[in-house]
């Protein structure tokens, strides 16, 4: 007999799945950055910072204050990589092997990134190859660009696409970063210990894939465990099949969502959790910020099938067809994706300002939503606190919002 679940649940084990529920208890250590990723599966990196850079807030998003240096040196020391999984990620170095033959097909990863590039210019691949193997590791910014300034990552010098085209290709690897910037050195010296005699058959990495998307997402309909990884377009058409397959053999456990069409998985890992959710046990207590780039809310189709929260990252978006603000977080409270805020962080003058707040129509004019305004003023202030002191920018200053009254009541919860 399936387990069912109602579509509240299924919810509220998705966002337990991701530690997204409740606060850790105690100051976070290195070691929770490392388990934090592996518990995600992986960690996406993008270069915004208007706030902070998105591997940095979603670990907040579910740690708290911690030191934005252990992922720096969790990568350096090895304990972690690089690589092309949703996006471009940070990955636990276990799952290195999963990733290997992928390393093999770069063609399918865009032009700056392939072997026909590096066909067409193997005289620049082999002149980077040379100098980091005599030289030690380098960065873009060590080659000084032929011809004058560039015009954006579109106009990158070639030594950068050789670069990224031998990372992608399996070649180089980020030894660590420096202020951000990745570092490139041969794989052998990153990972000596690794042989292509160890890669598994290419069905093996697609299995174990598919049971870490479904494990990190909680309950997982087909296509969000073809998305989590972004498997390659035959992959995808397979998936099901994987699946299904999968839960045939007892790797995964066919569950029923309501409202939810096509078939649905578990873990096995999650199944304790799942049977709390069931029961109405399991009930989420924290209140945060995401990343426009948390695996929460990163597949927009799935976010709306499930939190029924429309979100566009617009900093994407020319100015003029913007609705909410250049970098709009989603506002996570206890469980729901309530709203959504334009944060901006001053760090040279200390403070952090919410440029707009904006609560979902049925948060704010549901039944009991007079009621409840002061009680989410109350969480929201505390969450915006946190990051406020997190990011060294205590002082904080809400502007409009709608409601318009909501702005008030968290500016005078933050003052205390």
């Amino acid at each position: 007999m399936p387990l069912v679940l109602s579509a509240s649940a299924a919810r509220t084990l998705m966002v337990a799945a991701q530690g997204l529920d409740r606060r850790r208890e105690g100051a976070a250590c290195k070691a929770d950055v490392l388990q934090t990723i592996r518990r995600m599966g992986v960690l996406q990196i993008d270069t915004i910072h208007v706030v902070a850079r998105a591997p940095y807030f979603a670990l907040w998003s579910r740690l708290g204050a911690y030191e934005p240096r252990w992922l720096e040196e969790l990568e350096a020391e090895g304990a972690l990589f690089e690589y092309w999984a949703h996006e471009a990620c940070f990955i636990p170095i276990e799952d290195y092997p999963l990733y290997r033959h992928r390393m093999a097909d770069t063609g399918s990863l865009g032009w700056r990134y392939s072997h026909a590039w590096m066909a067409a210019h193997r005289e620049v691949a082999e002149r980077v190859l040379a100098h980091i193997r005599e030289q030690g590791p380098v960065r873009a910014a060590d080659f000084v660009r032929q011809g004058g300034k560039g015009n954006g990552w579109w106009d990158w010098k070639p030594e950068k696409i050789a670069l990224e085209s031998l990372f992608a290709a399996g070649e180089l690897m980020v030894a660590r970063r420096e202020r951000f910037q990745r570092v490139y050195d041969l794989r052998e010296r990153v990972l000596p210990g690794w042989s292509d005699a160890q890669l598994p058959p290419k069905e093996e990495t697609q299995r174990a894939l598919a049971l870490k998307a479904v494990r990190a997402l909680g309950v997982a309909r087909e296509g969000w465990v073809a998305d989590y990884f972004r498997f390659r377009k035959g992959e995808a058409r397979e998936a099901p099949a994987l699946l299904a397959g999968l839960a045939a053999e007892g790797a995964l456990r066919a569950v029923q969502v309501a409202g939810w069409d096509g078939p649905c998985y578990l873990h096995p890992d999650q199944a304790g959790l799942a049977e709390e959710a069931a029961s109405g046990a399991l009930v989420p207590t924290l209140t945060t910020l995401l990343t426009p780039f948390d695996p929460l809310v990163w597949d927009r189709a799935r976010t709306r099938a499930v939190f029924g929260f429309d979100y566009t990252v617009e900093c994407y978006v020319p100015a003029p067809k913007r609705r909410y603000g250049y970098f709009c977080l989603p506002i996570l409270r206890r469980g729901e994706l309530i709203g959504r805020l334009d944060a901006k962080a001053h760090r040279t003058e200390g403070r952090f300002e919410v440029k707009a707040l904006y609560l979902e129509p049925g948060v704010a004019t549901g039944v009991g939503a007079v009621r409840e305004l002061p009680l989410l003023a109350v969480d929201l202030a505390q969450a915006l606190a946190e990051c406020a002191a997190w990011h060294g920018t205590p002082e904080v200053v809400v502007g409009p919002s709608q409601p318009l009254e909501l702005a008030g009541l968290v500016q005078r919860a933050i003052l205390g």
